[in-house]
Protein backbone atom coordinates (compact mmCIF):
# COMPACT_ATOMS: atom_id res chain seq x y z
CA UNK A 1 0.00 0.00 0.00
CA UNK A 2 2.81 2.37 0.91
CA UNK A 3 4.56 1.49 -2.35
CA UNK A 4 1.42 2.39 -4.33
CA UNK A 5 1.07 5.66 -2.41
CA UNK A 6 4.68 6.70 -3.12
CA UNK A 7 4.23 5.81 -6.80
CA UNK A 8 1.16 8.07 -7.01
CA UNK A 9 2.97 10.94 -5.27
CA UNK A 10 5.99 10.52 -7.55
CA UNK A 11 3.76 10.47 -10.64
CA UNK A 12 1.90 13.63 -9.56
CA UNK A 13 5.19 15.37 -8.83
CA UNK A 14 6.59 14.39 -12.22
CA UNK A 15 3.52 15.77 -14.00
CA UNK A 16 3.78 19.03 -12.02
CA UNK A 17 7.44 19.48 -13.00
CA UNK A 18 6.65 18.85 -16.66
CA UNK A 19 3.70 21.30 -16.63
CA UNK A 20 5.73 24.10 -15.03
CA UNK A 21 8.65 23.47 -17.38
CA UNK A 22 6.36 23.74 -20.38
CA UNK A 23 4.73 26.90 -19.01
CA UNK A 24 8.10 28.54 -18.36
CA UNK A 25 9.21 27.73 -21.90
CA UNK A 26 5.97 29.11 -23.39
CA UNK A 27 6.32 32.34 -21.36
CA UNK A 28 9.69 33.07 -22.96
CA UNK A 29 9.45 35.24 -26.09
CA UNK A 30 10.09 33.40 -29.31
CA UNK A 31 13.48 34.32 -30.69
CA UNK A 32 13.06 35.00 -34.38
CA UNK A 33 15.80 34.65 -36.92
CA UNK A 34 16.44 38.04 -38.47
CA UNK A 35 15.13 38.58 -41.99
CA UNK A 36 14.15 41.79 -43.75
CA UNK A 37 10.75 41.74 -42.00
CA UNK A 38 11.28 39.70 -38.83
CA UNK A 39 13.56 39.65 -35.83
CA UNK A 40 15.21 42.39 -33.81
CA UNK A 41 17.52 45.27 -34.66
CA UNK A 42 18.94 48.39 -33.04
CA UNK A 43 18.78 51.72 -34.87
CA UNK A 44 20.83 54.74 -33.80
CA UNK A 45 18.83 57.94 -34.34
CA UNK A 46 19.91 61.57 -34.51
CA UNK A 47 18.16 62.96 -31.44
CA UNK A 48 16.76 65.91 -33.42
CA UNK A 49 14.72 63.40 -35.47
CA UNK A 50 13.40 61.25 -32.64
CA UNK A 51 9.63 61.92 -33.01
CA UNK A 52 9.27 60.95 -36.68
CA UNK A 53 11.36 57.78 -36.30
CA UNK A 54 9.30 56.69 -33.30
CA UNK A 55 6.14 57.05 -35.41
CA UNK A 56 7.64 54.98 -38.21
CA UNK A 57 8.82 52.30 -35.79
CA UNK A 58 5.42 51.96 -34.09
CA UNK A 59 3.63 51.32 -37.38
CA UNK A 60 6.34 49.00 -38.73
CA UNK A 61 6.25 46.83 -35.59
CA UNK A 62 2.44 46.66 -35.75
CA UNK A 63 2.60 45.16 -39.24
CA UNK A 64 5.54 42.77 -38.97
CA UNK A 65 7.04 40.38 -36.42
CA UNK A 66 9.84 42.83 -35.71
CA UNK A 67 11.22 44.72 -32.73
CA UNK A 68 13.29 47.84 -33.33
CA UNK A 69 15.23 49.38 -30.44
CA UNK A 70 15.98 53.08 -30.91
CA UNK A 71 19.10 54.66 -29.44
CA UNK A 72 18.95 58.46 -29.58
CA UNK A 73 22.29 60.28 -29.66
CA UNK A 74 23.99 63.28 -31.22
CA UNK A 75 25.32 63.07 -34.76
CA UNK A 76 28.98 62.91 -33.75
CA UNK A 77 28.26 60.16 -31.19
CA UNK A 78 26.44 58.06 -33.79
CA UNK A 79 29.21 58.43 -36.35
CA UNK A 80 31.74 57.34 -33.73
CA UNK A 81 29.58 54.32 -32.90
CA UNK A 82 29.38 53.37 -36.58
CA UNK A 83 33.14 53.61 -36.99
CA UNK A 84 33.76 51.55 -33.84
CA UNK A 85 31.27 48.88 -35.03
CA UNK A 86 28.90 49.50 -32.12
CA UNK A 87 26.19 50.50 -34.59
CA UNK A 88 25.17 49.11 -37.96
CA UNK A 89 22.01 51.09 -38.76
CA UNK A 90 21.66 54.84 -38.30
CA UNK A 91 19.28 57.69 -39.11
CA UNK A 92 21.25 60.88 -39.84
CA UNK A 93 20.88 64.13 -41.76
CA UNK A 94 24.04 63.48 -43.74
CA UNK A 95 25.92 60.65 -45.42
CA UNK A 96 29.31 59.59 -44.13
CA UNK A 97 32.31 61.32 -45.63
CA UNK A 98 34.67 59.51 -48.00
CA UNK A 99 37.19 59.16 -45.20
CA UNK A 100 34.56 57.70 -42.85
CA UNK A 101 33.37 55.31 -45.57
CA UNK A 102 36.89 53.86 -45.89
CA UNK A 103 36.33 52.02 -42.60
CA UNK A 104 33.60 49.94 -44.25
CA UNK A 105 35.37 49.56 -47.58
CA UNK A 106 38.23 47.85 -45.74
CA UNK A 107 35.68 45.41 -44.30
CA UNK A 108 34.10 44.98 -47.75
CA UNK A 109 30.74 46.26 -46.54
CA UNK A 110 28.71 48.13 -49.14
CA UNK A 111 26.35 50.64 -47.50
CA UNK A 112 22.69 50.91 -48.39
CA UNK A 113 21.71 54.57 -48.12
CA UNK A 114 18.04 55.58 -48.30
CA UNK A 115 16.93 59.21 -48.52
CA UNK A 116 13.33 59.18 -47.29
CA UNK A 117 12.48 62.67 -45.99
CA UNK A 118 13.63 66.23 -45.42
CA UNK A 119 13.70 68.23 -42.20
CA UNK A 120 14.57 71.89 -41.63
CA UNK A 121 16.61 73.95 -39.21
CA UNK A 122 14.41 76.55 -37.52
CA UNK A 123 15.04 79.81 -35.69
CA UNK A 124 12.69 80.56 -32.79
CA UNK A 125 12.31 83.67 -30.66
CA UNK A 126 10.21 84.82 -27.74
CA UNK A 127 6.53 85.46 -28.50
CA UNK A 128 6.91 89.04 -27.24
CA UNK A 129 9.72 89.81 -29.65
CA UNK A 130 8.90 92.52 -32.18
CA UNK A 131 11.16 91.00 -34.83
CA UNK A 132 10.18 87.64 -36.34
CA UNK A 133 12.37 87.99 -39.45
CA UNK A 134 15.98 86.82 -39.66
CA UNK A 135 18.54 87.34 -42.40
CA UNK A 136 20.54 84.17 -43.06
CA UNK A 137 23.56 86.26 -44.07
CA UNK A 138 23.61 87.84 -40.60
CA UNK A 139 23.60 84.34 -39.08
CA UNK A 140 26.54 83.36 -41.29
CA UNK A 141 28.38 86.53 -40.30
CA UNK A 142 27.92 85.68 -36.62
CA UNK A 143 29.23 82.14 -37.12
CA UNK A 144 32.23 83.54 -38.97
CA UNK A 145 32.77 85.92 -36.02
CA UNK A 146 32.20 88.96 -38.21
CA UNK A 147 30.07 91.98 -37.41
CA UNK A 148 26.41 90.92 -37.25
CA UNK A 149 23.06 92.42 -36.32
CA UNK A 150 22.31 89.21 -34.39
CA UNK A 151 23.42 89.35 -30.77
CA UNK A 152 23.62 85.61 -30.19
CA UNK A 153 22.30 82.13 -30.98
CA UNK A 154 21.41 79.27 -28.64
CA UNK A 155 21.92 75.69 -29.87
CA UNK A 156 20.88 72.41 -28.22
CA UNK A 157 24.26 70.70 -28.13
CA UNK A 158 27.75 71.43 -29.47
CA UNK A 159 27.88 67.93 -31.03
CA UNK A 160 24.48 68.08 -32.72
CA UNK A 161 23.78 67.78 -36.42
CA UNK A 162 22.30 71.28 -36.35
CA UNK A 163 25.60 72.82 -35.23
CA UNK A 164 27.49 70.84 -37.89
CA UNK A 165 25.07 71.93 -40.62
CA UNK A 166 25.30 75.61 -39.72
CA UNK A 167 29.09 75.53 -39.42
CA UNK A 168 29.37 73.82 -42.80
CA UNK A 169 27.07 76.46 -44.29
CA UNK A 170 29.27 79.22 -42.89
CA UNK A 171 32.46 77.41 -43.87
CA UNK A 172 33.81 77.31 -40.33
CA UNK A 173 34.96 74.52 -38.05
CA UNK A 174 33.15 73.23 -35.00
CA UNK A 175 34.31 74.83 -31.80
CA UNK A 176 33.59 77.58 -29.33
CA UNK A 177 32.61 80.90 -30.87
CA UNK A 178 31.73 84.29 -29.49
CA UNK A 179 28.00 84.79 -28.83
CA UNK A 180 27.21 81.15 -29.69
CA UNK A 181 25.79 79.17 -26.77
CA UNK A 182 24.93 75.50 -26.29
CA UNK A 183 22.59 73.77 -23.84
CA UNK A 184 21.74 70.07 -23.45
CA UNK A 185 18.54 69.52 -25.43
CA UNK A 186 16.03 71.12 -27.76
CA UNK A 187 13.59 71.44 -24.85
CA UNK A 188 16.17 73.44 -22.92
CA UNK A 189 16.57 75.75 -25.91
CA UNK A 190 12.80 76.35 -26.04
CA UNK A 191 12.64 76.94 -22.30
CA UNK A 192 15.55 79.40 -22.48
CA UNK A 193 13.93 81.38 -25.30
CA UNK A 194 10.59 81.62 -23.45
CA UNK A 195 12.34 82.99 -20.38
CA UNK A 196 14.76 85.32 -22.16
CA UNK A 197 13.13 87.73 -24.65
CA UNK A 198 15.49 88.83 -27.38
CA UNK A 199 17.31 85.49 -27.65
CA UNK A 200 17.18 83.28 -30.75
CA UNK A 201 17.12 79.50 -30.48
CA UNK A 202 18.18 77.10 -33.24
CA UNK A 203 16.36 73.74 -33.34
CA UNK A 204 15.03 71.09 -35.74
CA UNK A 205 11.58 71.38 -37.33
CA UNK A 206 10.58 67.86 -36.24
CA UNK A 207 10.32 68.77 -32.56
CA UNK A 208 7.91 71.62 -33.42
CA UNK A 209 5.57 69.74 -35.75
CA UNK A 210 5.55 66.63 -33.54
CA UNK A 211 6.04 67.98 -30.03
CA UNK A 212 6.20 65.81 -26.92
CA UNK A 213 4.04 66.72 -23.91
CA UNK A 214 7.02 68.35 -22.21
CA UNK A 215 7.64 70.43 -25.36
CA UNK A 216 4.09 71.67 -25.89
CA UNK A 217 4.21 73.89 -22.81
CA UNK A 218 6.69 76.18 -24.58
CA UNK A 219 5.06 76.44 -28.00
CA UNK A 220 2.54 79.14 -27.07
CA UNK A 221 5.38 81.38 -25.90
CA UNK A 222 7.62 81.23 -28.97
CA UNK A 223 7.47 82.43 -32.57
CA UNK A 224 8.99 80.65 -35.53
CA UNK A 225 11.05 83.14 -37.52
CA UNK A 226 10.91 83.65 -41.28
CA UNK A 227 14.29 83.47 -43.01
CA UNK A 228 15.67 85.48 -45.95
CA UNK A 229 16.95 82.99 -48.49
CA UNK A 230 20.39 84.34 -49.36
CA UNK A 231 21.56 80.76 -49.92
CA UNK A 232 19.58 80.29 -53.16
CA UNK A 233 18.34 83.85 -53.78
CA UNK A 234 21.19 86.26 -52.87
CA UNK A 235 19.34 89.41 -53.98
CA UNK A 236 15.90 88.42 -52.71
CA UNK A 237 14.10 90.46 -50.08
CA UNK A 238 11.60 87.67 -49.41
CA UNK A 239 11.41 85.82 -46.09
CA UNK A 240 10.13 82.25 -45.84
CA UNK A 241 8.62 80.09 -43.10
CA UNK A 242 9.82 76.48 -42.61
CA UNK A 243 6.76 74.60 -43.87
CA UNK A 244 6.16 71.72 -46.29
CA UNK A 245 5.34 73.87 -49.30
CA UNK A 246 8.37 76.13 -48.91
CA UNK A 247 10.63 73.12 -48.36
CA UNK A 248 9.19 71.37 -51.41
CA UNK A 249 9.67 74.43 -53.64
CA UNK A 250 13.19 75.07 -52.36
CA UNK A 251 12.27 78.48 -50.95
CA UNK A 252 13.23 77.85 -47.35
CA UNK A 253 17.06 77.80 -47.29
CA UNK A 254 17.78 75.53 -44.32
CA UNK A 255 16.38 72.26 -45.64
CA UNK A 256 18.31 69.11 -44.75
CA UNK A 257 17.83 65.52 -45.95
CA UNK A 258 17.12 62.57 -43.66
CA UNK A 259 18.97 59.37 -44.53
CA UNK A 260 18.85 55.81 -43.30
CA UNK A 261 22.38 54.40 -43.37
CA UNK A 262 22.54 50.60 -43.36
CA UNK A 263 25.93 48.97 -42.72
CA UNK A 264 24.66 45.52 -41.75
CA UNK A 265 26.33 43.98 -44.77
CA UNK A 266 23.46 41.51 -45.16
CA UNK A 267 19.76 41.32 -46.03
CA UNK A 268 18.60 42.09 -42.50
CA UNK A 269 15.84 44.06 -40.80
CA UNK A 270 17.54 47.33 -41.70
CA UNK A 271 16.74 46.70 -45.37
CA UNK A 272 13.10 45.99 -44.59
CA UNK A 273 12.69 49.11 -42.46
CA UNK A 274 14.36 51.26 -45.14
CA UNK A 275 11.91 49.95 -47.74
CA UNK A 276 9.05 50.68 -45.36
CA UNK A 277 9.95 54.33 -44.59
CA UNK A 278 10.57 55.01 -48.30
CA UNK A 279 7.37 53.21 -49.31
CA UNK A 280 3.74 54.28 -49.49
CA UNK A 281 2.91 53.95 -45.79
CA UNK A 282 6.16 55.45 -44.54
CA UNK A 283 5.84 58.45 -46.87
CA UNK A 284 2.27 59.05 -45.70
CA UNK A 285 3.49 59.10 -42.09
CA UNK A 286 6.08 61.74 -43.01
CA UNK A 287 3.58 63.83 -44.95
CA UNK A 288 1.17 63.78 -42.00
CA UNK A 289 3.96 64.71 -39.58
CA UNK A 290 4.65 68.06 -41.25
CA UNK A 291 8.05 67.11 -42.65
CA UNK A 292 8.67 66.70 -46.38
CA UNK A 293 8.53 63.18 -47.88
CA UNK A 294 10.84 62.30 -50.76
CA UNK A 295 7.78 61.53 -52.88
CA UNK A 296 4.20 62.59 -52.36
CA UNK A 297 2.03 59.51 -51.67
CA UNK A 298 -0.73 58.77 -54.17
CA UNK A 299 -4.30 59.76 -53.41
CA UNK A 300 -7.29 57.62 -54.29
CA UNK A 301 -10.49 59.49 -55.22
CA UNK A 302 -13.87 57.80 -55.05
CA UNK A 303 -16.18 59.25 -57.72
CA UNK A 304 -19.92 58.92 -57.14
CA UNK A 305 -22.60 59.42 -59.77
CA UNK A 306 -25.02 60.80 -57.20
CA UNK A 307 -24.64 63.02 -54.15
Amino acid sequence: MKTLFFKIVFFIGLITVVVFACKEKSDQPEKLEETILEGTATIYVDQTLQPIIEDQTDVFESQYRAKLSLVNKTESEIVNDLLSDKAQIAILTRKLTTQEENHFKQKKITPKVTHFASDAIVFVTNKNSNDTLIDLQEVINLLQEKESKIKGLVFENPNSSIVSYMNNLAGVKNGQKKNIYSLNSQNEVLEYVTKNPGTIGVIGLNILVQPYSETEQYLDNISVMSVRNVKNQPNSTMYYKPNQSNLGEGLYPLKRPIYMLNYQGKDGLGMGFASFVAGEIGQRIILKSGLLPVRIPSRELNVRNEL
